[in-house]
């Protein structure tokens, strides 16, 4: 396990859409032993490969005590219900918040690190971060969708990664 280096806006990596997993192997484990690492150095709830530089459909989240740490492989957004509003912030663009409209609650359908399907179904917070990072997935930030973007406060705010 390592930390890796959080790519920052505007890389390229960043706005292009990851490719689908295929591949379901030690390669696989280690990249999300790295960035669940990497997640939990940055002090983030939430990481998308592309954000280490890889182009590929994976995420980590640790937003609740409910949920734990979740790995999802290709993940797609099966449903969503509600709405919340709220600041967000993202790893790889330090310094910005903004406030984003969101799903306040989200199911969510992938695969774990051995190609086993998974669903996973959340609220407030787990919800946020799991939009947050199948948006990085399709290329898109929460710059690209919050209603209002301004310098992050020195104490960090609930909500995005």
């Amino acid at each position: 396990m390592a930390i890796r280096l959080i790519v920052k806006h505007p890389d390229d990596v960043l706005r292009e859409p990851a490719k689908e997993v295929t591949k379901f192997n030690s390669n696989l484990h280690k990249l999300l032993d790295d960035m669940a690492d990497t997640m939990y150095e940055a002090d983030g709830v939430g990481l998308a490969a592309p954000q280490v530089g890889i182009s590929k459909r994976v995420i980590v989240v640790d937003a609740d005590e409910e949920h734990g740490l979740v790995e999802l492989v290709n993940p797609e957004l099966v449903s969503k219900e509600g709405e919340q509003f709220g600041p967000e912030g993202c790893l790889s663009i330090p310094g910005l918040q903004g406030d984003v409209r969101r799903a306040l609650r989200v199911t969510v359908r992938g695969q774990d690190r051995n190609g086993n399907p998974v669903e996973y179904s959340g609220s407030d917070l787990f919800a946020r971060a799991l939009q947050h990072e199948i948006d990085h997935l399709n290329g898109v930030l929460f710059i690209d969708l919050a209603e209002s973007v301004y310098e992050r406060k020195a104490v960090p705010e609930q909500g995005g990664e």
